[in-house]
Order: structure tokens, then C-alpha cells, then sequence
């Protein structure tokens, strides 16, 4: 009982932490910078983000998650050591539970490398939820209750959709595209149009300055600085929103399909809930501009983003933790 409880959104682009009682304590970028020649960790979380493409050769920026699972076992523990001690301390008296959220597709090999990255860098227990449970619970909503909630999580590695009923999953389907895909379609875009080479961190600067799903009213433009591919020389061009709509078109639909998928599975019962419930997005890509449109354009269910959307994974992780012993019997059984 004088343990922390902490909940987890071990994201591939940001880790956010729940503690019991004080709410949502930390948010940092999950990249590592590491010093290549003593393969020793130097920088963390937005130290380390900062200096994405701005590193000397002697300098390895990386981040440890790919598509929600662990790329790198050793980086991650020790990205988890870092932001378990900045929280309970290095010492801590009694070592603090914790819950991590989970892709729902993973396999039981990377379910175990979540638990015992968690459990070596510090945890005196670690359970791990499925994102979607998470999202669903911390967007507030009625999971214990037999209606249908559906829940479109929008990570930066993977978009799962998912209806839950009675504290479970009733049916979902996932695609290993997230906002890192949309980033990267506007950086082959710009590449092939204008010859010129940009970052993904310029990429994701232009997807929050005038990105959207479904054309605006206003067609805006951002200057958008990189190297010409052709002369090499830095140069700087003109990007409008309606040419990051077209870059983001084929991520974009393949996330509808995600959402579709999971529709046409849903028990009659359930779909007849989510038409007049409508269903809630979530996760980092719920900021894109007019995404909760483009879903009621595709599908025809009412959607709408989630009130503090980045945070709902990591908020339902702390309280699924809160209310474990109605939750375990949903929750991936992890034996130490």
C-alpha cells in the first residue's frame, strides 16, 4: 500500500507516466542520444530530441521503439530506469507497480520485453494492458457497461481501432502506420516535387503548422527550409496545406481501412451502439486537423477526439492499475 502506482504510455515517439493521486508527471520524446564510442547513453527524452539531425558522428540518436514494440532491449531499460527514478527516486523504499500499455497485436515475446524491460529498470511489479483497453478507459469511457465503445487510438508507430465492452476487447484491427508514416510521406513528397531534402523533425513541424486530413477553407502555406538535392546548396520553398493533404492521402487511408475493418466485424448489438454513440480518437494523431471528419466521411459513424488525447493511453493505464482486480482477468498474463 506505500507503493507508487504508476501507469506507462511506452509510445514510439513520446512516453507519457500517470502517478496515482498526482495525474499525468511526465512527457518526454522517447529518443536516446548515445556516445558511440563508449556505447554510453548521454542524453534523454527532449535533451535528446533536440539534437535529432544536428549530431556529430560520434553521436547516435535513436529512439528504442518501433511500431510500439522494443526495437533496442538495453536503450529501452535504461530510458524506463531514467524516468522511473526521476519519479520515485533512486533509492526509492518500496519499489512502485506499474502498468504499460501495449500494442494489441503484439506477440507474447514482445509483451515479455515490455515486462521485464519495466521490472529491470526498477519495478517491484509490472502488468501490461492493450493500448485500445487503455485509450478507451482514459478517454472516460463506460467500459464495465454492456454497450459498445469504440475507440481509434492514433499512436506515432500504429493506429488500432478497437470496440470494448464489459473491461474487454470485443474486436479490433491495427496497421503499422502512425504519425512517424505521416512525416515521412511529406518528407518523399517534398523530396520528389521539389528536389529538396528535409528532416523528419521539419516534416512533423509542417504537419502541426498546416496539416489536415480533409482540405480547409483556407488554403495556408509555411516556408519550408532544406538542402537541394540537386546543387546541394540550402535553399527554401513554399509548402501549402492542400500539398500536405495530398502528401498524408495514402497513411490517411490506410488508417480508414483500420477503422472500416474493425466496423464490419462488430456484433449487430455493439454497431448499433457505436452508431448512436459515436467513436472516440485518441493518441497523437487525434491533433491532426479535421481527422474525427475525415472518419464520419469514410464510415458514417459520428466521431470525435478525445479531451486530452496524448494523454488518455498513459491516464487509463494509472487507473486500470488503481482497479487492478477488476481488470486482471483482461489484462495479458505475464509470469516472472
Amino acid at each position: 500500500m506505500f507503493e507508487k502506482q504508476i501507469g506507462i504510455d511506452l509510445g514510439t515517439v513520446n512516453v507519457l507516466v500517470h502517478v496515482k493521486g498526482r495525474g499525468i508527471v511526465l512527457h518526454e520524446p522517447s529518443v536516446v542520444a548515445i556516445r558511440r564510442q563508449a556505447n554510453k547513453m548521454v542524453l534523454i527524452g527532449h535533451e535528446a530530441y533536440d539534437t535529432l539531425g544536428r549530431t556529430p558522428e560520434s553521436i547516435e540518436v535513436v529512439r528504442p521503439m518501433r511500431d510500439g514494440v522494443i526495437a533496442d532491449f538495453v536503450v529501452t531499460e535504461a530510458m524506463l530506469r531514467k524516468f522511473i527514478q526521476d519519479i520515485v527516486g533512486r533509492f526509492p523504499l518500496f519499489k512502485p507497480k506499474v502498468m504499460i500499455s501495449t500494442p494489441r497485436g503484439v506477440t507474447s515475446v514482445e509483451e515479455r520485453a515490455v515486462h521485464d524491460a519495466a521490472m529491470q529498470a526498477g519495478a517491484g511489479a509490472a502488468y501490461l494492458i492493450p493500448e485500445p483497453l487503455a485509450a478507451a478507459y482514459g478517454a472516460g469511457l463506460p467500459i464495465g457497461t454492456p454497450t459498445g465503445n469504440m475507440v481509434v487510438d492514433m499512436g506515432g508507430g500504429t493506429t488500432e481501432a478497437a470496440i470494448v465492452s464489459m473491461y474487454d476487447i470485443v474486436v479490433w484491427d491495427s496497421v503499422r502506420v502512425g504519425g512517424n508514416r505521416l512525416d515521412e510521406s511529406i518528407v518523399s513528397y517534398i523530396r520528389k516535387k521539389y528536389n529538396l531534402n528535409i528532416g523528419d523533425q521539419t516534416a512533423e513541424e509542417i504537419k502541426i503548422a498546416i496539416g489536415s486530413a480533409l482540405p480547409t477553407e483556407e488554403d495556408r502555406g509555411i516556408e519550408v527550409r532544406g538542402r537541394d538535392q540537386i546543387n546541394g546548396l540550402p535553399k527554401t520553398i513554399e509548402v501549402t496545406n492542400s500539398e500536405v493533404i495530398e502528401a498524408m492521402i495514402e497513411p490517411l487511408q490506410n488508417m480508414v481501412r483500420t477503422v472500416r475493418a474493425t466496423l464490419e466485424k462488430a456484433p449487430p448489438e455493439l454497431a448499433a451502439d457505436i452508431i448512436d454513440r459515436g467513436m472516440v480518437i485518441t493518441g497523437g494523431g487525434a491533433q491532426l486537423r479535421l481527422i474525427a471528419s475525415l472518419f464520419t466521411q469514410e464510415t458514417g459513424v459520428p466521431a470525435y477526439v478525445a479531451e486530452n488525447p496524448m494523454a488518455c493511453v498513459a491516464l487509463g493505464a494509472g487507473r486500470a492499475l488503481e482497479n487492478y482486480e477488476i481488470m486482471r482477468r483482461s489484462l495479458p498474463m505475464i509470469y516472472s
